[in-house]
């Protein structure tokens, strides 16, 4: 279960976009990373624009290249929208499907809870993060993961805002429908990525 363990601060500053849900945390956004500062704007080719929308939707749901590449494949291969495809199949993990519900803070903490044993889904423990959830799962928590602080605080507000393919009832959330386009609230164009593994 390979992931990214380095610095996330930086790649946060190197796509302009706090990826982690930091918040208040995140710590000069607008200065891309280097120890020497800004080097100045640099005008960005379609070829360079597609790849760092590649590189945040990576980074976003905490993907690796190599995974990256295989849900492409997966995309260019069905039939209908290849980016919408592609953002389903992303939405459809099941640490994004957690950090969604609200279970989590944000989607590393959805992943270290699923990588824990943390999560059932249909009443079976799974540990892992790439899972696909389908229509009809009843996803929940272990009574050992609702103890913890963060997870308790998070399971008591009311205000949380799940997206309409999910539906959630105090701890246990159900996958009503495959996640459509309008339900990613985050800024990303998945024409640009399609275009550049098309190339």
């Amino acid at each position: 279960m390979a992931k990214y363990n380095g610095p996330k601060d930086r790649l946060s500053r190197r796509e302009g976009f706090d990826l982690f849900g930091k918040g208040a945390k995140l710590t000069r956004l607008t200065v891309p990373p280097g120890m020497h500062g800004p080097k100045g704007t640099r005008m960005s080719s379609q070829y360079g624009r597609q790849l760092r929308e590649k590189q945040k939707v990576r980074r976003i749901y905490g993907v690796l290249e190599r995974q990256f590449k295989r849900y492409i494949g997966q995309a260019l291969k069905s039939r209908g929208n290849t980016g919408e495809v592609l953002i389903s199949t992303l939405e459809r993990r099941l640490d994004n499907t957690i950090y969604r519900l609200g279970f989590a803070p944000s989607r590393p903490a959805a992943r270290q809870l699923v990588g824990h044993r943390h999560v059932l889904v249909d009443g079976e423990k799974v540990n892992i993060p790439s899972f696909q959830v389908r229509a009809g799962n009843i996803i929940t928590l272990t009574t050992k993961a609702m103890e913890i602080p963060s997870i308790k605080k998070l399971l008591s507000e009311e205000d949380h805002k799940v997206p309409s393919w999910l539906a959630r009832k105090a701890a246990v959330g159900k996958v009503v429908s495959k996640p459509k386009r309008e339900d990613i609230m985050e800024p990303i164009s998945e024409q640009d990525i399609v275009e550049f593994y098309s190339r």
